[in-house]
């Protein structure tokens, strides 16, 4: 009789009646259990669809009385004064009783800490506060688990969660909002690991959407678009390659990289068999790292993983986030490092990701002539919005921390950095000093390459910059945008450009192949050949080679010695190393019957070699990035389409390298050397072994005493016809 006499605490109707329909912002404040004075706990659920339900507690069970459109309460006697008992409900509906948790009698998941680093814009660790966390609870009727769900929407009425969990229906599983922070937060029992789910947003203009979790960690394989609940029990195994990279400075170590769209590399592998079949390729040939295009999460395959939409979710394509994990720790272990294509220049429109996230501009510049790309149809972040620079910040750390990415290679860096980038005049507004840089974007950039390397020793990041802004690899204490390296695209335009020409027309370009050593040293670049030069009718690497079959493969086995001995890390597409002869298509994959080809397994053997030898010669990469490591012994023979040079090492050894881009060979062509004495030929892309004409010089090579190449001793060589030539003091 004493608990008719206590009435449940009073919710007013317009209250009630948002609760039942999942749009109240805190719901959290009318269900689960509250106290009344010190003895008493109403309790309110709701279930829709329910006939009956009991309230389960230690102490007995009690009925509940529906209330309001489903809507169910009770009140109850507590047994230890000023504290709600733990509870279960026995819920009836027309197939029988269930018994099941009420997630509105949890305490939020998200700390006072994290909304306050999150406002700020700093915290390094986002993904273990937002999105769909995997929970534990002891309590004293049993284990729990189940889900915690946090999503940042500002500006909105209501969010709630759906999955296959709830019907797809959210009305139950509405979120509270905490505050003003824009987050919100719910944590639902029983859900788990593989659960699909997405978030409902009430906008503020009273409309229902239906949005992936923009910090999803799986998804559904596309085109399906749900987000997955993902629980990680991977134990990496690369301890050693870790400690050892947290000792090295990449900047001045060898790098060179196998670029790999892993969709098309071998079509049809998963993560696991890639770790298996791309480990052991890649480990063959001697690339020390992999460039992966973009991995994270994409609807269209087309877009090779460039237009993103879940940017903490290795794709689904290819198997579970920890099996992403054990192809990274595979070519770990393999003594192979890690790169990802990073975008977050750009994210696409699609209506169910992050375009228009909360019903108006959340996560891009509400500004057109900031917020939307018009080359590419897609829509560019706000890069001055606290959260969105923070959400975009964490993205690189998680790449980094949570798979042990050694590299990120940031996609665009140009549109990034300037207001006018592909716009016609009178479609942007210059920065509050009248100028053409977006200063925003910059900000980001220096945090983001400032927090990745003061928390990750040993990584790398790269840019992918067209122009000639100035500090790209400067640090950013001043004033440099922090990146460790940068494309160079200026060397490959001009080099592609050049190898193009016929070679009796050569000569007159031959400051096309030299140019680059100009700026060489002005920042710390890459030198690379990647997918975007052999797509969109550009042809093949080996394409772009003029002149018969043998002079194409004899073209391109002189540029990928150019290339690896030009000062620079050198980057490859996958194909470019046994001679793809189609343009790539990321539907057909690789021509892979070539490498039975005699001719193009030859290709296969000079990368190898050239991998081993950039290895095995520190004059190759210790000096990579100052002009001590380079000396030109002749840059101006255009007549014979020949040019020499030096490259040092930290010890004073020399390796002298030699190009004749002409089509004959020649006999007795006298080239400059730093010392005298016993030299020797060290590579040689003419060799029948790559083959070549086998055009040699065989055995030691004595120098003369003599000034020439502004050194005091000279070789006389044979120098192959598109040739390249390797050479160092014997025993040295």
């Amino acid at each position: 009789m004493a608990l008719k006499k206590i009435a449940p605490l009073a919710v007013t109707a317009g209250v009630l009646a948002q609760v039942s329909a999942g749009s109240y912002y805190a719901p959290h404040s009318v269900l689960g259990a509250h106290l009344v004075g010190d003895d008493f706990a109403t309790v309110r659920t709701l279930r829709h669809l329910a006939t009956a339900v009991m309230v389960i507690t230690a102490a007995g069970e009690f009925p509940m009385v529906h209330e309001h459109g489903g809507i169910w309460v009770a009140v109850l006697p507590v047994d230890d004064p000023g504290h709600v008992p733990d509870y279960r409900l026995d819920v009836s509906y027309d197939d029988g009783v269930h018994r099941t948790d009420d997630p509105y009698r949890y305490l939020p998941t998200v700390g006072e800490l994290d909304l306050h680093l999150i406002a700020e814009g700093r915290h390094e660790t986002l993904w273990t506060v937002l999105g769909a966390h995997v929970q534990r609870y002891h309590s004293s009727m049993g284990e729990v688990s189940g889900v915690s769900f946090a999503v940042w929407v500002p500006a909105v009425q209501a969010v709630r969660v759906v999955g296959e969990f709830n019907g797809w229906d959210g009305r139950g599983h509405a979120m509270r909002s905490l505050g003003n922070s824009g987050i919100w937060e719910l944590f639902i029992p029983d859900v788990a690991a593989g659960d699909r789910y997405k978030f409902e947003i009430l906008t503020e203009q009273g409309r229902w959407l239906q949005k992936a979790d923009p910090m999803a960690y799986g998804t559904e394989v596309p085109p399906l678009t749900a987000s997955r609940v993902v629980e990680s029990t991977y134990a990496f195994k690369d301890d050693e390659w870790m400690a050892k990279r947290a000792k090295t400075d990449p900047h001045n170590a060898p790098m060179s990289v196998y670029e790999v769209h892993l969709g098309s590399w071998r079509p049809e592998l998963s993560y696991v068999e890639l770790a298996k079949e791309l480990v052991e390729y890649t480990k063959w040939l001697g690339f020390t790292h992999v460039e992966l295009m973009p991995v994270a999460e994409h609807p269209f395959g087309g877009s090779w993983g460039y237009q993103v939409t879940s940017y903490y979710a290795p794709t689904s394509r290819f198997g579970h986030p920890d099996d992403f994990r054990y192809l990274v720790d595979s070519l770990h272990q393999a003594g192979i490092g890690v790169i990802v294509d990073w975008v977050p220049a750009h994210f696409p429109k699609d209506e169910w990701a992050l375009a228009n996230f909360n019903g108006g501009a959340q996560y891009e510049h509400s500004d057109p002539r900031l917020g939307e790309h018009p080359d590419w149809g897609t829509l560019i972040f706000d890069f001055g919005r606290n959260e969105v620079r923070n959400f975009l910040v964490a993205n690189a750390l998680y790449w980094f921390e949570e798979f042990h990415i050694d590299g990120l290679r940031v996609d665009a860096v140009a549109s990034m950095l300037y207001l006018d980038y592909s716009r016609d005049e009178g479609a942007w507004s210059p920065n509050k000093f009248g100028g053409r840089e977006n200063l925003e974007a910059i900000s980001f950039l220096q945090e983001m390459n400032a927090t990745a390397y003061r928390r990750n020793p040993g990584i790398v990041t790269i840019a992918e910059e067209s122009t000639a802004f100035p500090g790209v690899t400067a640090p950013t204490s001043g004033g440099g945008l922090g990146f460790g390296i940068k494309w160079n695209m200026g060397w490959m335009h001009d080099s592609l450009t050049y190898m193009a020409e016929d070679p009796v027309n050569r000569g007159w370009h031959h400051n096309q192949i030299t140019f680059s050593l100009v700026y060489a040293f002005t920042e710390s670049f890459m030198l690379p050949i990647s997918h975007d030069e052999v797509v969109h009718g550009k042809g093949s690497l080996l394409r772009k080679m003029p002149g018969d079959r043998w002079q194409q493969l004899a073209n391109l086995r002189a540029y990928l010695a150019f290339q690896w001995a030009h000062p620079g890390k050198q980057l490859i597409f996958m194909g470019t190393e046994f001679g793809q002869e189609a343009e790539w298509s990321e539907q057909h994959g690789l021509d892979w019957w070539l490498t039975e080809n005699p001719s193009h397994a030859a290709i296969q053997n000079l990368v190898k070699e050239l991998n081993a030898s950039y290895a095995s010669t520190p004059a190759l990469y210790e000096l990579d990035n100052v002009p001590a490591g380079f000396t030109w012994l002749n840059g101006g023979d255009s007549e014979n389409n020949v040019l020499s040079f030096v490259r040092w090492d930290q010890a004073g050894k020399p390796l002298v390298c030699v190009f004749n881009f002409a089509g004959v060979a020649y006999e007795g062509y006298r080239v400059g050397v730093p010392t005298g004495g016993l030299w020797e030929e060290v590579l040689n892309t003419d060799l029948a072994e790559f083959g070549g004409s086998d055009v040699r010089n065989v055995g030691d090579l004595p120098t003369q005493e003599l000034s020439w190449d502004g050194q005091n001793a000279a070789l006389t060589l044979r120098v192959p016809p598109l040739g390249a030539l390797y050479l160092a003091p014997k025993n040295a």
